[in-house]
């Protein structure tokens, strides 16, 4: 449905993005940012859905600064060279790439959203801290407790599994504690639950986060 194109950081990395647009007049931009898992069939999956609901999106490949066209399934080979990829990006620079997205979007797009998964969701929350968009959803983001200091500049929306052995309740509850604002969701699942490609996809609790992900878009971008 949609189409890699090219797109310049500013301290000119070049990086892959997949790009799709929705039918007729776009309601707004959604940059969707990947798992550890890369641009990966899944990611394009969700673009594509965001897409199909009148969006215009943009999916960055973050991983491109340490290895291009970076792309694997979920099987335990995989996380390990996911964790072992994302080790080599660092937060500053996959900002800056995110940050250029944005501005690629901006270019035909009055107001932007960012949503991301897993290590996706941590920079999502960077990007409403960071770059500063028209809100920002973050799906189970680990590490958005290592960055609980950082303000956002827009709205934010948050999910997290309750049964998710990598992100403890008591992050959960330092990250609401400290953001009173941010819309904050837990569901009875692990990590990864919205993924449909991987163990942990709970089709109850997606679907709800779905719907209240796409209220708190249409609310705030369109």
């Amino acid at each position: 449905m949609g189409a890699f194109i090219s797109l310049k950081a500013e301290d000119s990395h070049e990086f892959d993005c997949y790009k799709v647009d929705p039918e007729g007049t776009p309601k707004g931009g959604i940059v969707v940012i990947q798992e550890i898992f890369g641009v990966n069939a899944h990611i394009r999956e969700v673009a594509d859905g965001y897409a199909a609901e009148g969006y215009a999106v943009l999916a960055p490949a973050l991983f491109d600064r340490a290895s291009r066209n970076f792309e694997v399934g979920y099987t335990p080979d995989d996380i390990a060279k996911g964790r072992d990829t994302r080790a080599e990006v660092a937060w500053d620079d996959a900002v800056k790439d995110v940050a250029a997205t944005v501005a690629e979007m901006r270019k035909s797009q009055g107001k932007i959203g960012t949503v991301g998964y897993c290590w996706g969701g941590s920079m999502s929350w960077l990007a409403a801290t960071r770059v500063g968009v028209s809100a920002s959803v973050c799906y189970y983001g680990g590490q958005i407790a290592i960055h609980n200091d950082e303000a956002p500049k827009n709205p934010v929306m948050m999910h997290f599994g309750e049964n998710d052995h990598g992100i403890p309740m008591a992050d959960v509850d330092k990250i609401r504690a400290a953001h009173g604002d941010a819309e904050i969701f837990t569901y009875p699942a692990g990590h990864g639950f919205n993924c449909d490609h991987r163990g942990d996809f709970d089709p109850e609790s997606a679907k709800t986060a779905r719907e209240r992900t796409l209220a708190f878009f249409a609310k705030h971008v369109g």
